[in-house]
């Protein structure tokens, strides 16, 4: 099981990317054409795409309610 803390995003990881393998997984998989093997392995890759996207959303969520924090805390310099 993949902690999200341990995930670093290099510059090139693309959220929409990501998304995209997911689905075309999802496709695959509702196509009957794969054998059982690689229908798990195939769910497995998506778990870990699925895992990484939400890892990502989070880190960003959290860059964006420190950033509002911080506007909330400055003083009016007006």
């Amino acid at each position: 099981m993949i902690n999200s803390t341990d995930i670093s995003f290099q510059n090139d990881w693309n959220y929409e990317e990501n998304v995209a393998k997911i689905e075309k997984i999802v496709a695959q998989i509702e196509s009957g054409k794969l054998e059982l093997a690689e229908v798990f392995e195939e769910f497995s890759a998506a778990v870990q795409y699925l895992r990484q996207c939400e890892t990502f959303l989070q880190q960003r969520r959290q860059q964006v309610d420190l950033l509002i924090e911080t506007l909330v805390d400055e003083p009016e310099s007006f």
